[in-house]
């Protein structure tokens, strides 16, 4: 039997000794909703929520978390407060589901409305426990006055992993960086997938950090920094965020995700779009998505999985997306949006959709948490250090994350 971390066993016995009151009449009408999310992001969410009060008898108190998200929900659900409706993600659901903490919503759910690769985001086993809000890739934004200038067509020239190298190596030549370096496992671990590696196995039941194609990749992502200086190093970025460095047109590109739209049509002053990251059918790179759930020990499952509902409708999700920061996993929405797009940069913002058919779920288990802090403190000595990664990852670091799986 795997190992589940301390909090969430502790956050399951606990709530099993210590049940919850029955709420009163008025309590019953009362929907607690916990989110994170920026002053944009929560501006929607109001508007949605008091629209949803006024045509229903049905209130929410809206629990804006905006830091320490995780660990603030973690404390409501030991308290025996944890709200009826609860905003994840993808990464961090697992252990809430075998925790026995969240309501199965296959019941629930039109399947035929949303993206499959949403969907598949939140399913484990034959359920479903949270109804998707947006699903994320992460794409590639280029400076196309760089491009022009070097005679360089991304679309035509990217088409592999190695393509892409070679096109950032003849950037390099021009003394700026080709692409942004991160600390974070979201973005290395696309060059991993790519070349057929990754952090843990599809199944969330292996280790595949240490695998050959895994080792060969964290190499050639710290060579990028250290060998051929396609990207910068950490002193080098310094106090600015590479976001910043590629609006100052210091990199040629930069890899993130549609969050990032609403920033660079406010900041950016020279031509960009967007191109793929390139993949394989063989070696498809993640996507992944957030979404709504009810938890089991709601006294108010009915009211919930009205408002998530009413959340996840069409018209809630185009309103959400106009702040630019989401593709909806609404289908009808999702389209909506990249029709309002034509007149607006990335040109090309069709690909957010388009790679969905390249990706799978980002491979998590109940221990996803604990087991990515580990990997990205072992992978910043690699990358800063220019250490060898099987030096790194040495016997007492993978048993350490063997027993995180196992």
């Amino acid at each position: 039997m795997k190992k589940i971390i301390y909090i969430a066993a502790f956050l399951f016995l606990f709530i099993i000794f210590h049940p919850i009151t029955n709420s009163s009449t008025e309590e019953q009408n009362i929907i607690k909703f916990s989110s994170w999310g920026s002053q944009s992001e929560t501006a929607v969410l109001k508007e949605i929520i008091s629209e949803f009060e006024k045509k229903s008898d049905k209130k929410v108190e809206f629990i804006h978390i905006p830091q320490n998200y995780f660990q603030k929900i973690h404390l409501l659900f030991a308290s025996g407060l944890q709200p009826d409706v609860v905003f994840l993600n993808n990464q961090n659901i697992q252990m809430y589901i075998k925790a026995g903490l969240l309501e199965d919503l296959r019941l629930y759910i039109d399947e035929k409305s949303f993206y499959k690769e949403a969907l598949d985001c939140f399913s484990y086993e034959n359920g479903i426990y949270a109804v998707p809000r947006d699903i994320s890739t992460l794409v590639i934004y280029y400076n196309k006055d760089i491009f022009k200038e070097l005679k360089i067509n991304a679309e035509e020239e990217i088409k592999d992993l190695n393509s892409l190298i070679s096109v950032l190596k003849k950037i390099r030549n021009k003394k700026i960086f080709g692409m942004n370096f991160e600390e974070d496992p979201l973005f290395w671990s696309y060059f991993l997938a790519a070349n057929g590696g990754g952090i843990i196995s599809d199944d969330g039941k292996n280790l595949i950090i240490t695998n050959k194609q895994s080792i060969y990749s964290l190499k050639l992502y710290s060579d990028l920094i250290n060998t051929y200086h396609i990207m910068p190093t950490k002193a080098q970025i310094g106090s600015k965020t590479t976001a910043q460095m590629f609006i100052n047109g210091e990199l040629a590109m930069y890899l993130g995700g549609r969050w990032m739209v609403p920033k660079f049509r406010e900041l950016i002053t020279f031509n960009w779009d967007i191109i793929p990251f390139p993949v394989s059918e063989r070696n498809k790179v993640y996507s992944d998505a957030s979404g709504w759930a009810i938890t089991k020990k709601s006294k108010n499952k009915q009211a919930a999985v009205e408002f998530i509902n009413y959340l996840s409708s069409e018209n809630s999700l185009k309103k959400m997306a106009e702040t630019g920061l989401i593709i909806p996993a609404n289908i009808s929405a999702a389209k909506w949006t990249i029709n309002e797009d034509k007149n607006k940069k990335p040109e090309n913002s069709k690909i957010f959709l388009d790679m969905l058919k390249g990706t799978k779920p980002t491979p998590v288990n109940e221990n996803y948490a604990a087991i990515s802090d580990i990997i990205k403190e072992k992978a910043i000595t690699i990358f800063t250090k220019n250490e060898n990664p099987e030096d790194i990852f040495d016997k007492t670091t993978v048993k350490k994350l063997e027993s995180l799986i196992k």
